[in-house]
């Protein structure tokens, strides 16, 4: 008997060895999103909404015809919604336009590795309904503050389900100030004349460093 528990012990322990390997690979994701950035999370950028509505049931294969710009976003790379806090570029000097291609506002220009390729997709992305005042709200988990916040919003009459968006289809709406650094930043915008599918960018200019995040976020003027 003594023999049989002892042989027994090592297969018991290769058994919890591997569940708890299983357990830590599936948490990566988590761990590395909670360790980076931030997002407008109000009205939810487009790689932050995908993981909100999914993350907790990514491989649900009814996203397929429930969210389907979500879903070709997460087959394209998982990790821009793991990653959603972490849509930025270093060094653009506060020249976007120049940093940032038409048709690449969505991936900030993003293009290496294709992580965020997919936020440029063209299509019916779900939306967020607000009105012609609203307000942005930021999650910062790593409490950079800001420079500023610029917000463009599309001009009416463009449409996010059959145009790759460009600078020319923006309109500047707000810029604000500098803000201290804190996890949670929120301020008022108005857009006037707008009804019905827009896309709300905003530059979010980082105060620890050159870093800017770009962030494309689909709302419905009601």
């Amino acid at each position: 008997m003594h023999r049989d528990d002892h042989a027994g012990r090592p297969r018991r322990t290769l058994r919890s060895m591997a569940l708890l390997s299983a357990a830590a690979l599936f948490l990566i994701p988590l761990a590395e999103s909670a360790s980076a950035h931030g997002s407008i999370v109000d009205p939810a950028s487009r790689n932050y909404g995908c993981w909100q509505r999914w993350g907790n049931d990514h491989l649900n294969p009814s996203m397929q015809q429930q969210d389907p710009m979500c879903w070709q976003a997460w087959q394209a790379n998982p990790n821009a919604m793991w990653n959603w806090n972490g849509l930025y570029r270093n060094g653009v000097g506060g020249n976007h336009q120049a940093a940032i291609p038409d048709g690449q506002l969505c991936s900030g220009g993003r293009t290496e590795g294709g992580r965020y390729n997919a936020l440029d997709a063209v299509g019916a992305w779900k939306t967020t309904d607000i009105r012609n005042n609203f307000t942005v709200k930021l999650y910062d988990q790593a409490s950079h503050g800001a420079d500023y916040f610029r917000v463009y919003v599309t001009r009416q009459g463009y449409d996010a389900t059959t145009q790759p968006l460009r600078w020319s289809n923006l309109e500047l709406v707000h810029q604000t100030g500098r803000y201290a650094p804190s996890q949670n930043i929120s301020f008022n915008v108005s857009a006037p004349g707008r009804t019905g599918r827009h896309v709300v960018f905003t530059i979010w200019q980082a105060s620890h460093m050159d870093q800017a995040y770009y962030l494309c976020s689909d709302v419905n003027f009601s």
